[in-house]
């Protein structure tokens, strides 16, 4: 849809300038704002912070200024095949790439959606994600799952960490979240998967749950977790295993009764492949603002559908990475569910002038011009990160 309605446009607007910043409670992610000589300006958001990103945006200067941004698979290719003097930084990539997407949609008065497919679906499913205290206690984990399953957005899906049994059932400090290769023991796994149970006891069986890990175990622990998690039925353990592709995965994931998924911190179409490829995973978890935004994650997409395997998305951003999700779930056959913290900042909602409509754990697609997303500007100034350029650079 985007090469035929863009005939008519083409070379017709020109970028002018890419400029970042960063708000605060970010999880270290940045906008990203793409200016043009048509007055029109497109917003995206990298996975990295926004010094790393006004870094990284001077080195893809040479390749974007001076370009019509409708060629969108163009310049994401020229941004992500760059070897000398650096590689391409494919959070910064992502950003852009998705602020391309939202110009392209604003300059053909189209949503990004219908500039893709058309859309297999007009909302998405989101899940939700938290780490319950006192898992071991059932005075402190009842009310935590209650908050939980009663929100006012409906939301079915719940993943948890249990960093909270650290102190409370696991030494104080046992390990660290995200350190590799870490190893639990048996009387240790025991305790996690009791923990597991009583949430899921809580929970009950009408909504679903995810084991929240972050690529810290070794493989013994990891086989050990999801013997623990067979009871508990969870629709995934999420990213048990160290980021990088190895044989550990295969082996996982064919002694597992649970499902496997991993995928939020690997880098475009070449470092999902070796997962996909060898029958690692039983699903993939990219995350838009590192993947390689809207075109790389639909390349990512594209592959695993080749292998009947499903796509959830990793989204810990604001409310462009939200929508930039949405368009993408909208329009990925295979696509499954995304994580949201829409409900946890509340300067989510309010950096746009069109309402977020999420009903029963679903998140209506915007239908307007490119992401469908009108930047507050007094809501971002009011949460800048301390010590930030708004957008001047």
């Amino acid at each position: 849809m985007l090469k035929t309605l863009a005939e008519s446009e083409a070379g017709r607007v020109r970028i002018t300038a890419v400029k970042a910043m960063e708000l605060i409670d970010s999880a270290g992610q940045s906008l990203v704002k793409i200016e043009t000589d048509a007055g029109l300006a497109g917003f995206g958001e990298a996975g990295a912070d926004g010094p790393t990103t006004r870094a990284n945006l001077r080195y893809l200067e040479r390749v974007l200024i001076g370009e019509d941004p409708l060629a969108v698979d163009k310049l994401y290719t020229l941004m992500t095949t760059r070897q000398h003097t650096y590689r391409g930084h494919i959070p910064t990539v992502s950003g852009v790439d998705m602020a391309l997407w939202d110009l392209a949609g604003k300059i053909l008065g189209q949503p990004v959606s219908r500039l893709l497919t058309g859309g297999f679906r007009d909302e998405i499913p989101l899940y939700i994600t938290g780490n319950p205290p006192g898992m071991l206690h059932p005075s402190e984990y009842r009310d935590w799952v209650d908050e939980m399953k009663t929100h006012p957005d409906g939301y079915r899906t719940i993943k948890a960490g249990f960093e909270g049994l650290m102190g409370n059932g696991l030494r104080k400090n046992r390990y660290a979240v995200a350190e590799m290769s870490q190893t639990l023991t048996a009387s240790e796994i025991r305790v996690v998967g009791k923990g597991y149970e009583n949430i899921r006891e809580a929970l009950g069986w009408d909504h679903d749950l995810i084991v929240h890990c972050h690529n810290e175990w070794d493989l013994p622990t990891a086989l050990g977790l999801s013997e623990a998690m067979e009871t508990v039925k969870p629709l995934w353990i999420e990213d048990p295993l160290p980021v990088w592709y190895s044989e550990s995965w295969k082996t996982l994931k064919q002694a597992s009764r649970v499902r496997i998924v991993t995928g939020e911190k690997l880098e475009g179409e070449r470092e999902f492949l070796s997962f996909i490829l060898n029958g690692a995973i039983h699903g993939i978890h990219p995350d838009l603002a590192f993947a390689g935004g809207i075109t790389g994650c639909r390349r990512v997409a594209a592959i695993a559908d080749l292998y009947y395997i499903p796509v959830v998305t990793h989204n810990v951003g604001t409310l462009i990475q939200n929508m930039a999700t949405a368009h993408f779930g909208a329009t990925v056959r295979n696509f499954l569910m995304s994580e949201t913290r829409i409900y946890e900042r509340p300067y989510i909602r309010a950096m746009g002038a069109e309402p977020v409509e999420v009903r029963d754990g679903n998140l209506r697609v915007p239908d307007g011009p490119g992401l469908g997303v009108t930047l507050v500007e007094d809501v971002l100034r009011e949460n800048l990160k301390p010590s930030e350029p708004f957008w001047d650079n």
